[in-house]
């Protein structure tokens, strides 16, 4: 693993979020984008090498609406910039990580992503980011 890519944050009101870490961060978000597939829309912030990645559910079924009803907004996931997602796919499942996405797929910020689930994690949800050639 390259580096932190960015710390995923769930938030209720996407606006206000906004709005709160541009003033926390004196930084303005660079970025807002939907993902469909995951009923999701993220907004981006730069720090220092990493981001901030804000995450509002767009539908009561996605992942991030059943995380705010469970655990409420705060921190969702930590996220790992790879060079090959494919291998370090493969060698966390070698090494008995369990995998949430057994293939790398389409993310926000022109990324390919996976997700290893928190048990066998120590608790913390990870992503595995590469950036899409």
């Amino acid at each position: 693993m390259n580096k932190i890519e960015h710390i995923g944050i769930a938030v209720r009101n996407m606006d206000e979020a906004i709005q709160t870490y541009e003033k926390l961060l004196n930084s303005k978000c660079y970025k807002v984008e939907e993902v469909a597939s995951e009923g999701v829309k993220t907004a981006f912030f730069k720090v220092g090498d990493s981001k901030i990645e804000l995450l509002e559910a767009t539908n009561p079924n996605s992942p991030i609406a059943k995380f705010i009803e469970k655990r409420g907004v705060g921190m969702h996931h930590i996220a790992y910039d790879v060079s090959d997602i494919e291998i370090e796919i493969k060698r966390l499942k070698d090494l008995g990580f369990a995998l949430i996405q057994q293939s790398p797929k389409n993310g926000a910020d022109n990324k390919l992503i996976a997700f290893l689930h928190p048990k066998s994690t120590e608790g913390t949800l990870v992503e595995l980011c590469q950036e899409r050639v």
